[in-house]
């Protein structure tokens, strides 16, 4: 299905680092051979975000070839004190990136602020400008750059493999204001899936529709309010 609200973008940077969060603890830390959806989410979330919406990664394109390098870390310790790891990175990385977003149905005191058009464009304003936030790629101490583009144009390093598959990889987290359905209702939902890379494009599905689901524990939607937390909630009744 084609959404009207699509945005496009490249993103790039010297390393990545992409990996399930439980992997993340301590010690060794070795990245996936692709971008996971949740990271490419938090990407285009950093580019402009509001709750109203929810972001959906359509699908990525890798660009350059795949390939790692290891550097020794020295990361700080939970009890204090530095230690001593090895840290596996993607380098050279370059993606282009389709995306669109729908409301947050979740969200039915934010109904006013669904203005397709201006959230759109100011989406595409944002790419334009590089962001509103910084840009990760998959952890902070990889910076990452973001630029328009027009999803399927230059020449990529997979185009001509017909099919690459990665096994199961962790695709992200369905946190409590996404819900989607009761089971994933005012809890946290961690979503597996099996990727599968044709000619250099990935297409991910939506976290409701990935292979594996585990609930990870309660969680509690945050509340927004006029004078709390949102000041400009009064503004959506000029909203047309």
């Amino acid at each position: 299905m084609q959404h009207p609200n699509i945005v496009e973008f490249k993103v790039y940077g010297p390393y990545a680092l992409f990996s399930d969060p439980i992997m993340r603890v301590g010690g060794e830390k070795c990245s996936y051979q692709i971008p996971t959806y949740e990271a490419l989410k938090g990407i285009i979330s950093s580019v402009y975000w509001k709750p109203t919406i929810i972001w959906y990664i359509d699908k990525v394109r890798v660009m350059n070839r795949i390939q790692t390098e290891v550097k020794g870390v020295r990361p700080i310790k939970y009890n204090g004190g530095n230690d001593l790891a090895y840290y596996t990175y993607l380098k050279d990385c370059c993606y282009q990136v389709q995306a669109h977003f729908e409301w947050n149905l979740n969200r039915p005191e934010l109904e006013k602020d669904r203005n397709e058009n201006k959230h759109h464009e100011i989406a595409k304003r944002m790419i334009l400008r590089g962001g509103r936030r910084d840009i990760f790629l998959g952890t902070r101490e990889c910076q990452g750059y973001v630029e328009p583009c027009k999803f399927g144009e230059g020449e990529g390093a997979y185009d001509n493999i017909p099919s690459l598959q990665f096994g199961t990889m962790y695709h992200g987290i369905t946190y409590a204001d996404e819900a989607y359905s009761e089971e994933t209702r005012n809890k946290m939902t961690v979503n597996l899936w099996f990727p599968l890379m044709k000619n250099g494009v990935i297409e991910f599905p939506k976290p409701e529709n990935c292979s594996l689901h585990k609930t990870i524990h309660e969680m509690n939607m945050k509340p927004f309010g006029i004078g709390e937390n949102f000041s400009g909630i009064g503004e959506f009744g000029e909203v047309n």
